[in-house]
């Protein structure tokens, strides 16, 4: 609080600690014109000083969170404007009421493809921004953090006994393309409910730790599956998550005509889906032996054994992936077979349907009313 209220010049008082993670720590600080900001610091391990420069520099595009009222790089903070305490997407959806809920993912899914096609000319301007605030850890970007979980879950089946099917090394490397080349485009990397603030101006955004330009498709995944990196994850209505996800595709189709080809869209949507499975399977898994809820506090959450089983029945469809798929089949029988859990049910907001009562979008994206359900993640390292 001392250095963000010099770095101000303005006297900070009555901070009110707003949870923060292990990586930082975010206040809610008085003015002494009875105003409010919001102090976020950050600690000096390489991951948090990653999220600090993600944060400052995603924040500093001004196209999207709140404004950046200063940055100290060597302490390193910092300090925002305050956008009061708004509902989120995740207390929508947790909520009661449908109507809420439904208006709130449209508005977040439809928020996030606008920012992805009024991004695609500001690319340079994060990258001035990132070595202007370069801690010396490289962005998520650069980081090959896919390849990397690919030899991570060679490397888990290899130590859960099970044999992986031939093709599988070819398969995962093919995947972990997932159009990021093609269909780049900025998001702030963790898009997750409870970042998502539903405001009387519309959608804002928050946590800007994994800011970075990726594949369109990694992000509109998170409509399909759902959320594919979140603690908040409950099977959504077939209907609803199909719509959701056109609207994220009817704001960049804008700005790459080709995403309008079916054919395009969904083989980018496949890839994604496997990729977000196998961070999940890879995160996840070595800490199903005492299985839990994936959020500490908040209730209801899903267990981590719901979502994996969850996550591999949707990918044990992906027919393009012959062996990727006979992997989610082998771990659904010889790791998820053995597990208790009911299976993973529907929103509260949407009175549980998702899971029996309505069925879930189906992994091509295509509308359905029989048959099986499925559906989709804040962060797994909850």
């Amino acid at each position: 609080m001392r250095a963000a209220s010099e770095l101000l010049d303005v006297e900070l008082s009555g901070p009110v600690d707003l949870g923060g993670s292990s990586r930082s720590t975010v206040l809610r600080c008085e003015t002494a014109d009875g105003g409010t900001v919001i102090v976020k610091a950050f600690s000096d391990e390489p991951e948090s000083l990653r999220c600090f420069t993600a944060e400052a520099a995603g924040l500093s595009l001004g196209i999207a969170g709140p404004e950046v009222l200063a940055v100290d790089a060597d302490v390193p903070l910092l300090v925002m404007a305050d956008l009061g305490n708004a509902p989120t997407l995740a207390d929508v959806l947790l909520g009661s009421d449908p109507t809420v809920a439904e208006d709130g993912l449209l508005a977040w899914a439809s928020g996030l493809g606008r920012l992805a096609a009024e991004s695609l000319h500001r690319r340079a301007d994060l990258t001035r921004l990132w070595s202007r605030y370069d801690k010396g850890v490289p962005s998520w970007e650069d980081e090959p953090w896919i390849a990397q979980n690919a030899a991570a879950l060679l490397a888990l089946l290899d130590s859960a006994g099970i044999a992986a099917p031939p093709g599988l090394a070819e398969e995962l490397a093919r995947i972990g393309t997932a159009g990021g080349e093609e269909y780049p485009a900025f998001t702030p990397g963790d898009t997750c409910p409870d970042n998502n603030l539903l405001t009387s101006e519309g959608l804002r955004l928050i946590d800007f730790e994994a800011a970075c330009y990726q594949s369109v498709f990694l992000t509109a995944a998170y409509c399909r599956m759902p959320f594919s990196s979140c603690w908040c994850v409950f099977a959504l209505p077939a209907e609803m998550a199909a719509e959701i996800e056109q609207a994220y595709r009817a704001e960049v189709v804008g700005v790459y005509p080709a995403l309008a080809e079916d054919e395009v869209w969904q083989a980018g949507m496949r890839q994604a889906i496997a990729v977000w499975t196998v961070d999940a399977t890879v995160r996840l898994l070595p800490r199903t032996v005492e299985d839990g809820p994936l959020h500490p506090t908040r209730r209801p959450a899903p267990t981590r054994r719901q979502v994996l089983r969850h996550r591999w029945e949707m990918a044990s469809r992906l027919e393009e992936f012959p062996a990727f798929a006979e992997t989610m089949q082998l771990l659904l029988r010889d790791v998820g077979g053995g597990w208790e859990e009911a299976p993973l049910p529907g929103y509260p907001a949407f009175g549980n349907r998702g899971a029996s009562g309505s069925s879930q979008a189906p992994v091509d994206g295509t509308r359905h009313t029989s048959g099986s359900h499925r559906s989709a993640t804040c962060s797994l390292g909850a």
